[in-house]
C-alpha cells in the first residue's frame, strides 16, 4: 500500500492553497501575507539543555544541589587509585569556606560537614567516582518569600526565569555561593594529589578590599604561607591591611551596604610544561575556572593591565640560568606562564569579586544582608593534561 504522506517539502504557498481550498476567502492573501510553520514545537522548557555543571577532562568535577534544598556537593571522577584520603582531609577546606565564622561574613549557620559515599575504601582512593556530599541544615526558604514578587537586583534571577521560565527564589540555588561547596571539596583532593606528585602549593588571600589596596611588595610569594592568611578574619597576610580591610567592611556593613574586592592566588613548584598553545593556554583554562566562581567580575595574570603601561623592554623576563643549571627568569612579569604554558616560576593571578548584590539597603524591594567571601584552589598531576584539570579544580578552591 502506497504511504499517503509526501516527502515533498511543504511550502507556505502549499499551505495556502489547501487553506484556500477550503475557506474561498483566503484566496485573497499572499504568501508575503501568511506564514505558516508547521514544525512540531516542544513545549519551551523542554528546547533548554541545562548543561554546565561539569569541568575537567581527565581530573572531572561534577557539582550539584541548591542553596536551601536538602544538600551540595560533588563527584570526582578520574582520581588515581591508592591516594589516602578521608571525610577529615576534605574537612579542612570546607572548615575554611564555611558560613558564620566571623562578622563579615554570612550569617547562615551550617557546619559544612562532609560524607564520602563511593571512591574510598578502607582510606585509599579506589580509583572510581568519589562522591561527597554536605547537607544543608540551615535553610531558610521563608527568608525569600518577597523575592517571589520581584526579580533582585543583580542576582541571577531574571537571567534565569528568561532562560529555564523556573526561578531559584530561595537563595539563588544554583547561582549560589554555596555551589562552591563541590568545588572546595574535589580541590582538597586535587591539592593532595598535586602536593605529592610534584610538591606544587596553592595558596590565596585577600588583596584589597573595596578601596583599600595591599601593596604587591609587601608579600613575599616565596615564604608565604598558610598561617599567614589565616591569622585574620579577612585573611589578608599583612596585620595592618587587614585591620583596614575589616574596618572598611565594618563602615558599610552596619548601613547594610556591601564592597567588593580583589583575591590574589598563587601557584608555587608547578611543574614545567602544563598548558597547551592556542584554545587550551593554561592561563586561559584557569581565568575559566575563576571566573565560573559566583560574583566574580574580573581576572588578571602576571602583570596584568598594569603591563600596559609598561615598554616592551620593561616587561620581558629576562632569562638566566640558576646554580642547578635550571633556565629561569629573573623577574615574573609573566606570572608563571608564557605560551599559555607554565615555566616553573610561581604562577600569579587575581580575581575581582563585585559587592554582594544581597544588601540590606532598600532598592526596589526589601533584601536580606549576607556577605559571603569563598574562594578554592585545584590543581592536576601524572599526566600532563590530567594534571592540568587537578589544577584548575584545586585551584578554584
Amino acid at each position: 500500500m502506497a504511504s499517503s504522506l509526501s516527502t515533498k517539502p511543504f511550502s507556505s504557498t502549499d499551505a495556502l492553497s489547501a487553506f484556500a481550498s477550503l475557506n474561498p476567502d483566503l484566496r485573497s492573501f499572499s504568501p508575503g501575507y501568511l506564514r505558516l510553520s508547521l514544525r512540531p514545537r516542544l513545549p519551551k522548557r523542554l528546547q533548554i539543555r541545562a548543561a554546565g555543571s561539569i569541568y575537567g577532562n581527565h581530573f572531572r568535577v561534577s557539582t550539584y544541589g541548591e542553596s536551601h534544598g536538602g544538600g551540595v556537593g560533588c563527584i570526582i571522577d578520574g582520581c588515581p587509585p591508592h591516594l589516602p584520603l578521608s571525610e577529615a582531609d576534605m574537612q579542612l577546606d570546607l572548615d575554611r569556606r564555611r558560613p558564620g565564622q566571623s562578622r563579615i561574613t554570612t550569617p547562615r549557620k551550617e557546619t559544612d560537614t562532609c560524607k564520602i559515599f563511593s571512591g574510598v575504601s578502607e582510606g585509599l582512593t579506589t580509583g572510581t567516582p568519589i562522591h561527597v556530599f554536605v547537607p544543608n541544615t540551615d535553610q531558610r526558604g521563608h527568608d525569600y518569600t518577597e523575592m517571589a514578587v520581584a526579580y533582585r537586583p543583580s542576582h541571577a534571577d531574571a537571567t534565569y526565569d528568561m532562560k529555564y521560565g523556573v526561578r531559584s527564589v530561595q537563595g539563588g540555588g544554583r547561582s549560589s555561593a554555596r555551589e562552591t561547596i563541590g568545588r572546595v571539596a574535589s580541590g582538597a583532593v586535587a591539592k593532595k594529589i598535586l602536593k605529592d606528585f610534584s610538591g606544587t602549593e596553592i595558596l590565596a588571600y585577600v588583596s584589597q578590599v573595596y578601596n583599600i589596596v595591599l601593596p604587591e611588595d609587601l608579600i613575599d610569594h616565596d615564604t608565604l604561607t598558610l598561617d599567614q592568611i589565616e591569622s585574620n578574619i579577612v585573611r589578608c597576610p599583612d596585620p595592618e591591611y587587614a585591620e583596614k580591610m575589616i574596618s572598611a567592611i565594618d563602615a558599610v556593613r552596619v548601613r547594610g551596604d556591601s564592597v567588593g574586592g580583589v583575591v590574589t592566588c598563587i601557584v608555587r613548584n608547578c611543574p614545567r610544561g602544563l598548558g597547551s598553545p592556542v584554545f587550551d593556554k593554561l592561563e586561559a583554562e584557569l581565568a575559566k575556572a575563576a571566573m565560573s566562581l559566583p560574583a566574580t567580575k574580573g581576572f588578571q595574570f602576571g602583570s596584568g593591565f598594569a603591563g600596559t603601561f609598561l615598554t616592551g623592554s620593561e616587561h620581558n623576563d629576562e632569562f638566566y640560568i640558576d646554580e642547578h643549571g635550571n633556565t629561569r627568569t629573573r623577574t615574573n612579569r609573566s606570572g608563571g606562564i608564557q605560551g599559555g604554558i607554565s615555566n616553573g616560576e610561581i604562577i600569579n593571578m587575581r580575581i575581582a569579586f563585585k559587592p554582594t548584590s544581597t544588601i540590606g539597603v532598600s532598592l526596589i524591594s526589601s533584601l536580606s544582608v549576607f556577605i559571603t567571601i569563598s574562594f578554592t584552589h585545584h590543581t592536576d598531576t601524572s599526566h600532563p593534561d590530567m594534571f592540568t584539570d587537578i589544577f584548575h579544580s584545586a585551584y578554584s578552591c
